[in-house]
């Protein structure tokens, strides 16, 4: 199928295998749907007529369905269905599958008058309380809503903090994984060789102390040794607060605890790069340092990107530990809000909805930013016959 037939309007011209079970089971919703209460805003409730139609056209549907699978099961065996059913012919298909997006559209109107239309009026009804109601669902809405302040800066913060952290810690490992891939050259001067050494047990040293430690414990770590800097220069409490508060103890948490991590995953990435391209870059005159940054990493860190992307979903959620320093993120956010209604339950299975929203979005994006790097067409690798070939055609000519 080219470019051109896809889309909405072709799959909706197209025949689909499983139409009759696939819209049964929108069926069924919209049946059950159709049972549940009305609310006080249904544009369904004053049409009863209307409603008694689209229902009962829902049941219709589901018994053509055990009609088709009926006769599916009895013509089982070979091609016995394709040649012999009424619902094979291709008028039947098509009314079938005409058919299938009309019962999508009558589910749409019982999804929208029930579900839609209930939660607005759920909504409406829950925030104009006077105190915290006994339902499930009204106590969300009531709590959220007048601690929706509270709510939203946790939410904001959590982001902010992920992102951040992220980006920042990105840089730091291309300087670490730098580092930690120097090996001493036989050209190398003594100095030169020590400080080649002593980077890259630096970087070894680093991750094996970061990943080996949990974020919460580096959390406090770095905030209280900040506070205790302060203080020994003579700050108060107040000058420590405004210039080392949580969220910037949490910046910096975030930033060096994913860097162990993203160096690790970038030295994975540049172990994979083809170790012909280092050769070919140094005959062409490059110093070592020279072709690691101009040639080895770039291929590295695009060989590592899915991974890399994956670290700002983990940072979205383990940023929750965070809440041990103080910061107002998203969990203590919800843990502040629990202290003041002593409800927990629907706090918590909000913010469980909020942390899969962020991470779901944040890998769609990251998704789309990977396909973006992703080329299918045929991947050319420099090797050193490349380089030997034009300095031989070359020399020929002169």
């Amino acid at each position: 199928m080219n470019g051109k037939t896809r889309g909405p309007c072709a799959f909706a011209r197209s025949e689909h295998r499983y139409v009759f079970l696939g819209t049964s089971a929108i069926a069924l919703v919209g049946i059950w749907l159709g049972r549940r209460p009305h609310p006080k805003g249904s544009f369904l409730a004053g049409s009863y007529a209307l409603e008694f139609a689209l229902y009962y056209l829902l049941v219709a549907w589901l018994l053509v369905s055990l009609l088709a699978l009926a006769s599916k099961l009895r013509r089982w065996q070979g091609d016995g269905y394709a040649s012999g059913s009424p619902f094979a012919t291709p008028r039947a298909r098509s009314l079938a599958r005409w058919g299938s997006w009309a019962i999508c559209a009558i589910t749409s109107v019982f999804v929208l008058d029930r579900v839609v239309v209930g939660a607005a009026d759920l909504v409406a009804s829950s925030t104009s309380q006077t105190s915290n109601p006994t339902g499930f669902l009204e106590s969300m809405v009531y709590m959220l809503y007048n601690m929706g302040g509270t709510f939203v800066q946790g939410i904001a913060n959590t982001v902010v903090i992920a992102v951040v952290g992220t980006a920042v810690a990105f840089f730091l490992a291309l300087l670490l994984v730098f580092l930690r891939l120097q090996e001493p050259d036989r050209f190398d001067n003594d100095l030169v060789r020590f400080l080649k050494l002593l980077g890259s047990g630096f970087a070894r040293l680093y991750s094996t102390v970061v990943r080996g430690t949990p974020m919460m414990i580096q959390g406090l770590i770095i905030y209280y040794a900040g506070t205790g800097l302060l203080s020994g220069q003579g700050f108060n409490p107040t000058q420590i607060l405004a210039v080392w508060p949580p969220f910037n103890a949490a910046l910096v948490t975030v930033s060096l605890n994913s860097t162990a991590y993203m160096m690790e995953v970038l030295r994975s990435g540049i172990g994979a790069v083809d170790a012909g391209q280092a050769e070919a870059a140094r005959s062409l005159g490059l110093s070592p340092w020279q072709a690691m940054l101009k040639v080895v990493i770039p291929q590295g860190v695009k060989n590592a990107i899915p991974a890399l992307s994956n670290e700002l979903v983990i940072n979205i959620k383990d940023s929750s530990v965070l809440m041990a320093i103080g910061v107002l993120e998203l969990t203590f956010a919800t843990r502040t809000i629990v202290g003041v209604y002593y409800k927990q339950m629907e706090v918590y299975v909000a913010a469980a909805l909020v942390y899969l929203v962020l991470t779901m979005c944040a890998s769609w994006l990251l998704d789309r930013f990977g396909r973006a790097f992703d080329h299918h067409g045929e991947r050319v690798v420099l090797g050193t016959s490349d380089v030997a070939a034009p300095a031989a055609s070359k020399g020929s000519e002169a």
